[in-house]
């Protein structure tokens, strides 16, 4: 069995080298190469005369605007950059952050444009990618020429049918073209040097434009800090909608929930208080009834304070609140915590949540018979798993609930996974960052 798989796995190796050679892959990125040459010799041409001319200029007026359209000018080669790597070497990079100016006005243009650091990143590869151009494109080209014409050289006894000696390969010509022993182990050796060429250059263009996807991605794309301030503001924007639709979910319970009853409560003793004197029986049996109205409103109260944070988590922890949690659903569930300390008060709430929706979809959707819930540390991360038993098949898909609990966490650098076969019941992990 070992060297049947090991056979099976060479093959398609082997085709692969084979056919590296002629694929098209390989032919984008030869022409990605050698057309990289002549734009970079572009490229550091007018940035190096730009910036030059810009610094020379700063001791007037003029060198602050050439010294801004030259980096306006540098934006323009990365685009065109970053679109020949999307069509040459199917590499994506997004656009880097725009220029802004916070006023109007050719000075704040200016200004802005000086300030971007992604323009001057622009112009460190207008100057960078020239050395680089030169050194990928005169290897990948040395490499790709000697590899093919030395693996086609017998054609060329074929094209030029003429009696020559040159490097101690002995070739002549007759009727049958038969080749001299000693020039036929020569030209031999130099097809088999060429096949070897041939078969290895791919793999070298292949490295030469991994360097260039690194240039492309690193200095044309937008930055790690602007991209992390697209994803805080997308989770601000996305902590903002949760914690309006919080207080719409509160303010809806208390109106159609204790607030009903307490007005209905305030009715009915009112009405109470007019039979107290004419039907002593019926204002008891009313008051009564005021009573169990009471009651019923304070549940209400207490299940809506447990629901915006609860008492017990507070006080004990998540162990004793997942435990009350699990109490109440609908289905047995096993609870495990094990955590060295306490985390933060936030993250100790999100996880709270986190559970306690997660086993409300088991009551209502999962069709269980049983569930449990594992809460541990590991590393600098809390995670969380809630499984069961049920018929499966939930969906992470946008709008519903798992989706929304996704993007809470994801609020707040956490992760949710799901596993939930047709049949098999669901697995649920949640990552969250662990803050003391």
């Amino acid at each position: 069995m070992g060297n049947g798989s090991g056979t099976v796995e060479r093959g398609p190796r082997r085709s692969a080298v084979l056919r590296a050679p002629v694929e098209g892959r390989t032919w984008r990125e030869f022409g990605y190469l050698m057309l990289g040459l002549p734009l970079s010799v572009l490229y550091f041409s007018l940035a190096i005369t730009g910036i030059s001319l810009g610094a020379g200029l700063l001791v007037t007026f003029i060198g602050l605007p050439v010294l801004a359209a030259t980096l306006v000018m540098c934006r323009g080669f990365g685009a065109f950059e970053r679109t020949r790597a999307r069509h040459l070497l199917r590499l994506d990079v997004a656009d880097p952050e725009p220029v802004r100016t916070g006023k109007d006005g050719v000075l704040a243009w200016m200004g802005a444009v000086l300030k971007s650091g992604s323009a001057w990143r622009h112009l460190l590869y207008s100057l960078l990618h020239f050395p680089w151009a030169v050194f990928a494109a005169t290897l990948a080209l040395v490499l790709w020429t000697y590899g093919w014409a030395f693996l086609l050289y017998p054609l060329w006894f074929w094209v030029f049918p003429v009696f020559t000696e040159q490097s101690g390969l002995q070739v002549f010509q007759n009727d049958d073209y038969t080749f001299h022993l000693a020039g036929f182990g020569g030209v031999t050796l130099t097809c088999l040097t060429g096949l070897a060429l041939t078969l290895v250059t791919p793999y070298v263009i292949r490295a030469l434009v991994t360097v260039d996807g690194l240039l492309v991605t690193g200095l044309l794309g937008p930055s790690r800090l602007a991209h992390r301030v697209t994803e805080l503001e997308s989770d601000r924007g996305i902590v903002v909608d949760t914690a309006a639709a919080d207080l719409r979910r509160i303010e809806r319970d208390l109106h159609d929930g204790a607030q009903a009853r307490l007005v209905a409560l305030a009715m009915d003793l009112g009405l109470a208080r007019e039979k107290l004197t004419e039907d002593p029986k019926a204002a008891a049996r009313m008051v009564d009834e005021a009573h169990g109205e009471v009651k019923i409103a304070l549940q209400e109260l207490r299940d809506l304070a447990r629901g915006i944070h609860p008492a017990v988590l507070t006080d004990r922890g998540l162990d004793a609140a997942l435990s009350s949690v699990a109490s109440r659903c609908t289905v047995p569930v096993r609870v495990a915590v094990e955590l060295p300390a306490r985390p933060a008060a936030a993250i100790e709430g999100i996880a709270y949540f986190t559970v306690s929706e997660l086993l409300q979809n088991i009551s209502k959707h999962a069709q269980a018979r049983t569930a449990s819930v594992d809460v541990w540390k590991s590393g600098e991360r809390l995670l969380i798993q809630v499984a069961d038993d049920g018929r499966g098949g939930a969906s992470t898909s946008a709008g519903s609930g798992l989706a929304g609990l996704g993007e809470r966490l994801g609020a707040v650098d956490g992760v949710l996974l799901m596993e939930s076969p047709a049949g098999g019941g669901t697995t649920v992990i949640a990552e969250l960052p662990w803050r003391d």
